[in-house]
């Protein structure tokens, strides 16, 4: 039943999703419209706001090509390849790839969603070196894991509620992750989607005859080569001794860092990724070689992260956010605000992809809202929370590194995802509204 669904999805995408950039440059002019039309903004205003908004993502868009980059060179050395091989060599199936794949990149996005990414695209990679599974699929499935993070062990929300001082703390006081994010209905939500979502993937699972399959040549990395060092200067650049006591120095500060009780972040992930990549690759030229391949596929993130940023501006500068949240909530009672914070998070989240930044949108709303209702202020968060990583499915902005890496489009996998976002929201919903 679900490869019937998943089939006519992936042909309406494939024929009328454009590239991530040009949607990117349609929702900017779809929020610099809205903003004119319902805000009493005049043109020259969303100009304004949008360009003096325009760079305000540049810390956050280098962070995402990192963890490209950087998962990249790791999944390159000789020691990861066979580590990813092995665990490959679990799946002797299509179908098995697909569970698979979708369980890792699952679990890996619970403890933490850039960690999620690059583990899911470097594994469908491997898979797919082995296994003649449908490639589009296969990526979609790594993806699809995704939607779990912001109820995981990283989610922006729940822990920015649970640490002193947090900015809305005159309203909801510190609220512990024993109530959100290891509360029973969150923990049922993630339940059921490590349940269904890897037998959702099973199931569109396409016939051999409508499958895409990826020649494994164009996926295999070139082995490192060595050469004779013959002058000082490529003496250096093949110095085994160079890269260990950088990546030692690396270790080290690790080390003291997780014995302090610091938890992971996206630097951290970035850090930690870099510092195996100097080790294992040996040399400084080898991991310039792995370098040279990885930033291939970053060229989405440099170009269109800039264009968000000009649209969260849009949405948070003219008041528009607060609007499409306002107009949600008033529809609103105490046992239903869960389900329309859900929905209206879901929306804003395709102009504000961004967790920390649409709580700093919808918080104002959302929480005096909640409070006036009686309603639990720990669930109309994580209904944020979970709207947030909802619609991610449909949402090239965080689909651009897994893409990347795995040498795909957004609209090979979009398809799939669509009902991913059917299934993945009714079981949220279910989950926010009635547990």
């Amino acid at each position: 039943m679900l490869n019937f669904l998943s089939r006519p999805m992936v042909r309406i995408m494939d024929r009328y999703l454009p590239d991530p950039f040009v949607f990117v440059l349609i929702l900017t002019l779809v929020a610099g419209l809205a903003a004119v039309l319902t805000q009493g903004t005049n043109p020259m205003q969303v100009v304004t706001v949008w360009g003096d908004g325009f760079w305000s993502l540049l810390n956050f868009s280098m962070q995402m090509l990192l963890v490209l980059v950087t998962g990249y060179m790791m999944a390159s050395t000789p020691l990861v390849r066979r580590g990813l091989a092995s665990l490959a060599g679990l799946a002797n199936s299509p179908g098995s790839a697909i569970l698979l794949v979708s369980f890792v990149s699952l679990a890996a996005s619970w403890i933490n969603w850039g960690f999620g990414l690059v583990v899911g695209a470097l594994f469908a990679r491997e898979l797919a070196r082995s296994i003649r599974v449908d490639y589009r699929l296969l990526v979609a499935s790594a993806y699809s894991g995704f939607i779990v993070w912001h109820g995981g062990l990283a989610g922006s929300i729940p822990l920015s509620i649970a640490t002193e001082g947090h900015p809305f703390s005159d309203i909801t006081g510190i609220i512990p992750t024993s109530e959100t994010i290891f509360s029973f209905y969150n923990l049922a939500i993630v339940i059921a989607l490590f349940i269904a979502v890897p037998f959702v993937n099973r199931a569109m699972l396409p016939r051999e005859d409508e499958a895409y399959h990826i020649d494994p040549a164009l996926l295999e990395n070139d082995e490192d080569t060595k050469t004779g060092s013959k002058t000082p200067a490529e003496h250096l650049e093949n110095s085994f001794v160079l890269s260990t006591l950088i990546g030692v120095a690396g270790l080290a500060w690790l080390i003291q860092y997780f014995a302090a009780g610091n938890g992971l972040s996206l630097n951290v992930i970035n850090f930690l990724f870099l510092t195996l990549a100097i080790l294992l690759h040996g040399s400084p030229r080898n991991l310039l070689n792995a370098l040279t391949d990885a930033v291939k596929g970053g060229a989405g993130i440099v170009i269109q992260f800039p264009f968000y940023a000009g649209i969260m501006a849009i949405m948070v500068d003219t008041g528009l956010a607060a609007s499409i949240s306002e107009g949600l909530v008033g529809l609103a009672s105490a046992t239903t605000l869960p389900f329309w914070s859900f929905i209206s998070a879901g929306i804003v989240n395709f102009f504000v992809p961004s967790g920390g930044g649409q709580w700093a949108v919808q918080a104002p709303v959302i929480l005096p809202a909640a409070e006036a209702l009686g309603a639990d202020l720990a669930r109309i968060s994580m209904a944020v929370a979970w709207g947030d990583a909802w619609t991610n499915m449909v949402q090239p902005f965080w689909a651009l590194p897994i893409l990347g890496i795995a040498g795909l489009r957004a609209k090979d996998i979009m398809g799939f995802c669509v009902v991913h976002l059917i299934l993945s929201g009714a079981i949220i919903a279910v989950g926010l509204t009635i547990l």
